[in-house]
């Protein structure tokens, strides 16, 4: 059977480190889990509460396209708590995963063959995603000395559109409100499009990140009840667009999606009154990243930039390997943690960076890096 060419993507080689951790569970031994970016923590206990009670209820069956109108009422809410924003419930779009709404994003936004810019290290299935749509992903190299972030001069002519991340994946860093006017900005200067990835709002030990919506209208932001929600495997997502394009992204989810999981969006309207839980949750995140930046360089890892927040921490390990993929697999066979290598996230410079996550409990994130200490140095 023949196969497209914009199939051909690149594998996602964090589950492929999953798999191999897995894989060396199953015949015994004790891994610590650092290469998976979702929360150790399930759902909170009231969604868990609404979804058994809706399952009692009643059939879970289609819902209108872009969402159950409570849940994009309640998202519309979560704005102006956390942001200052007052938003049109109407422009919510309630998606599956954050992984539906980028498909909706893109194919809205972009026709196949334009530029879309994005910063590396970043997220990979933005890249792939792009390209299995027949678009063209540009990599704007982000530094340690700009936080690991793009900078505004460094965004080129010719792009259809900017992926913006903060807090980032892989690197945990967010760009302050002059740093994401000033790429709005850029932006605005060269046409392209934004789209502004905010999954991991909520998830921020210092000031807590900018919404773009602060900052203009005229911008597509993304966000998921997978993180600060610890809601990966419900996938459950949304974005929010600008008014004038509901109906664009209507016909679109109809077609491609019907609509998101039922059960998925009472779980996450229950979520949204679950902030004493989400908020211990985000305590324990706060005290690993203390320990991740105290014991980190104790086993070697010195060069990278401290994140505001997320669950990551991206170092360059171009010191100790060239090869991080390889390192990766040593680690993981001498100490029992597995980490992620940075290829995934920097097509240029991957190999010579991991990346770190500190989501488990406070006990696991303990135990790995003592291990990280006593094997690491001698390797």
């Amino acid at each position: 059977m023949r196969v497209s060419r914009r199939s051909d993507v690149d594998p996602f080689i964090v589950m492929d480190v999953m798999e191999a951790a897995r894989a060396a569970e199953a015949a015994g031994r004790s891994v610590i889990h650092m290469e998976v970016g979702q929360p150790g923590t399930p759902a909170p206990a009231g969604a868990r509460a609404a979804v058994a009670a809706a399952l009692e209820a009643g059939p879970m069956g289609y819902t209108v396209a872009l969402g159950l109108p409570e849940l994009r009422a309640g998202i519309a809410n979560l704005y102006r708590r956390w942001y200052g924003v007052e938003l049109n419930p109407e422009r919510v779009i309630v998606t599956t995963g954050s992984s539906g709404a980028f498909l909706l994003a893109f194919t809205a936004l972009f026709d196949a063959g334009e530029k879309v810019g994005l910063g590396a290290p970043g997220y990979p299935s933005y890249r792939q995603i792009l390209r299995a749509l027949s678009l063209q992903p540009v990599e704007i190299e982000a530094r340690l000395a700009t936080r690991m972030q793009p900078a505004p001069e460094d965004v080129p002519e010719g792009l259809a559109g900017l992926i913006l991340a903060s807090p980032g994946n892989p690197t945990g860093t967010i760009l302050e409100r002059g740093a994401l006017g000033a790429l709005l900005e850029r932006a605005l200067e060269v046409g392209a499009a934004v789209v502004s990835d905010e999954i991991y709002h909520g998830l921020h030990y210092g000031d807590r990140a900018v919404s773009a919506l602060e900052l203009t209208d005229d911008v597509v932001v993304i966000n998921s009840f997978s993180k600060y929600f610890s809601m990966t495997g419900w996938r459950v997502g949304w974005m929010v667009v600008p008014e004038a394009d509901i109906r664009t992204y209507e016909r679109l989810a109809q077609n491609m999606f019907i609509c998101p999981p039922h059960v998925a969006q009472v779980a996450a309207l229950a979520a949204l009154d679950c902030e004493e839980e989400l908020e211990g949750n985000r305590a324990v995140y706060a005290r690993n990243r203390a320990a991740m930046l105290e014991g980190l360089p104790k086993a070697g890892f010195t060069r990278f930039a401290p994140p505001d927040g997320a669950f990551y921490v991206y170092a360059d390990v171009s010191e100790l390997t060239g090869d991080s993929l390889k390192f990766c697999q040593q680690i993981l066979e001498k100490t029992g943690v597995a980490v992620t290598p940075g290829l995934d996230f920097d097509s240029a410079r991957g190999a010579k960076w991991l990346r770190f996550s500190y989501a488990r409990s406070e006990a696991d994130i303990a135990q790995g890096l003592r291990r990280l200490i006593e094997a690491v140095p001698q390797m």
